[in-house]
């Protein structure tokens, strides 16, 4: 799916497609692209191959309809799927060991780092949103930053996953390329 003189765009559709053949939840699909909007604005803000980085988010749970809930098997379905889709090996490895649950404490590339946090932050960012009208507009470094330290609030985001990013980029930086990858998508997410 990366091919040389291949847009962006075309990536992004292509993978799109692929997705929906697995996943069909809208919450589920929403956080797919929402991870990748936040990896591909990272990427560029690092210097990194966005495409590349954006279909990795939006391909991550590929597998999590499909695993009912197991999650020894989360990531690795991911990895068949997408090997067998002819995806870049690479991508799926990433994939493939984006399951905290398993690789904890095993993530050294930017790339693996990255989807670690976003996976999280993308959610976080999302919920401020919420709280705000579905203003996504409305939401600031400083609105993410207070809410990230309430415990109870998305409880299901991972602060610590999120503090992965910390050693590549500080967290006030990370949440301002979140939220500036998830305005280009608002639309996508049904924000405004």
């Amino acid at each position: 799916m990366t091919r040389p003189g291949t847009s962006h765009a075309m990536e992004r559709s292509a993978a799109i497609v692929l997705l929906d053949q697995y996943v069909h939840d809208a919450g589920l699909r929403k956080h797919c692209l929402a991870t990748g909007a936040v990896m591909k604005a990272l990427a560029a803000r690092l210097g990194e191959d966005a495409g590349f980085w954006e279909m990795t988010g939006i391909l991550h749970d590929i597998d999590f309809e499909l695993i009912h809930g197991d999650m020894q098997l989360h990531g690795a379905k991911g990895a068949e799927i997408l090997t067998s889709a002819g995806i870049d090996p690479g991508m799926a490895r990433v994939v493939q060991r984006h399951n905290h649950h398993l690789f904890p404490g095993t993530y050294t590339s930017p790339v693996e780092i990255a989807l670690q946090a976003a996976d999280s932050a993308s959610g976080l960012v999302i919920a401020c949103a919420l709280v705000k009208g579905g203003k996504l507009s409305d939401v600031t470094v400083k609105t993410v930053t207070k809410k990230a330290k309430e415990k109870s609030f998305a409880a299901g985001c991972d602060r610590d996953r999120i503090a992965l990013i910390e050693p590549i980029i500080t967290l006030p930086e990370f949440y301002a390329v979140a939220i500036t990858g998830l305005m280009a998508i608002r639309e996508d997410l049904g924000l405004t």
